[in-house]
C-alpha cells in the first residue's frame, strides 16, 4: 500500500516515524498546500494528515484508491467524516496522547499571569533587583490559589484532569457540561450563568460545536468577576476575540491565557496583538498537546492505527462505516 504523510513538519523532526515504511512506500510531505494535494495523495491508500481539509471539494469523486484517511489528531473538525463513509474511506483519529500535556500547560500559563511572572522576571533580568535595598519585591499583587473557585467548561478526561490538580491546589471545583449530558458526582455541575458569577478561575477543555461556538463573548465576561481569569485550551472559537481584547482592556476580567486562537496561525489583524501586556495576557502557539512524549505516543497510537487497518485485525480509533 501507498502511504502518504502530508503534514510532517506539524508532528516535530524530532519524533522518529522511520518506521511507516515497515508497513509500505511511505512517502513524507513537510507540508501540504490544497494545490499541491492531488499530485501528492492521487494514488495514495492511506493518507496521514493533522490540519489538511478532506471533503467533497479536495477529493471529489477522484482517489479511487483511497481506503484510509488517519488523523494526527483528537478531532475531525476538518475531515467531512459522512462523506468519507459514503465513499467507503475510513478515518482514524488518536485519542489520549496529549491529556497530561494539556493539563500541564494550563497550569503553566495560568501561574504565568496569575503571579505576573513575567513582570518579576523582567524585574530581575533587567538589573533592577540588584539596585534593591531589600531582598524582596512584591510590586505587582498576586494571590493563593487556594480557597478559590476553579470553574471547569467541558469535564471530559482533560478537564477532569485539570478539576483534580485544582482540587489539590485547595479550590472548590465546579464545572458545566456543554452538552448537558455529563455527570461526575466527584464535582458540583453548576448552570453556566452560575459558573461566570461564582468562578475564580475558568478553564476551557470543550470541543467546538453549536453549543460552545462564541459562548465567551461580551455578555459572558461582563458577567464573571472582575478579579477573574479564563484560560482556553479547547478551540479558539469558543471566546470572541474582539470581545476578550475589549473586557480585558477595561478591566472587566482580570487575565487570559490562550493555546487556541480562531484563525492559526494568528492573523495580524487579531485585536489581542495589541495588548502588550504579559500580565493580562498569555498566548501560546497551540502547543500545549506538543510536549515530546505526547507527540511520540501520537505517532505510536497512528501507526497502530494503520497497522491495524492493514491487517485487518482491529477497529481501534476507527468512525464506524455503517
Amino acid at each position: 500500500m501507498k502511504i502518504v504523510e502530508l503534514e510532517r513538519k506539524s508532528i516535530g523532526e524530532d519524533v522518529d516515524i522511520s518506521r511507516f515504511k515497515d508497513l509500505g512506500n511511505f512517502e513524507i510531505y513537510e507540508t501540504t498546500s490544497t494545490d499541491q494535494f492531488k499530485d501528492r495523495a492521487w494514488d495514495a491508500d492511506i493518507i496521514i494528515i493533522n490540519k489538511f481539509r478532506i471533503n467533497k471539494d479536495t477529493i471529489g469523486d477522484g482517489f479511487e484508491n483511497l481506503k484510509l484517511v488517519c488523523l494526527t489528531a483528537t478531532g475531525f473538525d476538518n475531515v467531512d467524516v459522512e462523506y468519507c463513509r459514503s465513499r467507503g474511506i475510513a478515518v482514524c483519529n488518536a485519542k489520549g496522547y496529549s491529556t497530561n500535556s494539556v493539563i500541564q500547560h494550563t497550569f503553566a500559563t495560568f501561574f504565568y499571569i496569575y503571579e505576573k511572572l513575567h513582570h518579576y522576571d523582567e524585574y530581575v533580568k533587567s538589573g533592577e533587583y540588584a539596585k534593591s535595598d531589600i531582598f524582596c519585591n512584591t510590586s505587582e499583587i498576586f494571590n493563593e490559589l487556594y480557597g478559590k473557585v476553579w470553574g471547569v467548561v467541558g469535564l471530559g478526561e482533560i478537564g477532569r484532569g485539570v478539576a483534580k490538580v485544582a482540587e489539590a491546589f485547595g479550590c472548590q471545583v465546579v464545572y458545566y457540561s456543554t452538552s448537558g449530558k455529563n455527570s461526575n458526582n466527584n464535582f458540583e455541575r453548576v448552570e453556566f450563568d452560575e459558573l461566570l458569577k461564582i468562578s475564580d478561575v475558568i478553564s476551557i477543555h470543550a470541543p467546538l460545536n453549536d453549543a460552545t461556538r462564541g459562548m465567551f463573548s461580551r455578555d459572558q465576561f461582563r458577567a464573571m468577576k472582575d478579579s477573574a481569569y479564563i484560560i482556553n485550551m479547547g478551540r479558539g472559537n469558543i471566546v470572541n476575540e474582539a470581545d476578550l481584547a475589549d473586557a480585558l482592556n477595561a478591566g472587566e476580567i482580570a487575565g487570559a491565557a490562550l493555546d487556541v486562537l480562531s484563525a492559526e496561525p494568528i492573523r495580524t489583524d487579531n485585536p489581542l496583538l495589541t495588548l502588550k501586556d504579559s500580565r493580562k495576557l498569555l498566548v501560546t502557539p497551540h502547543m500545549a498537546w506538543g510536549t515530546y512524549e505526547a507527540r511520540k505516543r501520537l505517532m505510536d497510537e497512528v501507526y497502530l492505527n494503520v497497522k491495524a487497518f492493514m491487517d485487518g485485525s482491529e477497529k481501534r480509533n476507527r468512525v464506524d462505516l455503517r
